[in-house]
């Protein structure tokens, strides 16, 4: 069983960056999809980024495209979200998630969960 681990997180200034790093043990993460959401407080668990078990192919959330990269060590058993030009809106809990099936943007979609990493940006 795979399990996952995030951390990374904090406070940081709007226009800033941060990186997020996810950690898998139990089991090698090289043949799963990867992928990052988000729960901001009253609102539902969003996809932002997700990575296949390659590397070579990544989707993102529209709201983080050209900002946030998603990328992958499997050496590391390892996943990575790069998170720049922060804004307010992205003020969430940050949850690292694997699948060995295909990814989605549907949170029940993904067996697997960490337990969370919170990212405060500040105006």
């Amino acid at each position: 069983q795979v399990q996952l681990v995030e951390s990374g997180g904090g406070l940081v200034q709007a226009g800033g960056s941060l990186r997020l790093s996810c950690a898998g043990s139990g089991r090698t993460l090289s043949t799963y999809a990867l992928g990052w959401f988000r729960q901001a407080p009253g609102k539902n668990r969003e996809f932002v980024a997700a990575i296949i078990w390659r590397g070579d192919s990544a989707a993102y959330a529209d709201s983080v495209k050209g900002r946030f990269t998603i990328s992958r060590d499997n050496s590391k058993n390892t996943v990575y979200l790069q998170m720049n030009s922060l804004k307010p809106e992205d003020t969430a809990v940050y949850y690292c998630t694997a699948t060995n099936g295909g990814w989605s943007v549907t949170p029940s979609a993904w067996p697997t969960w960490g337990q969370g990493t919170q990212v405060t940006v500040s105006s």
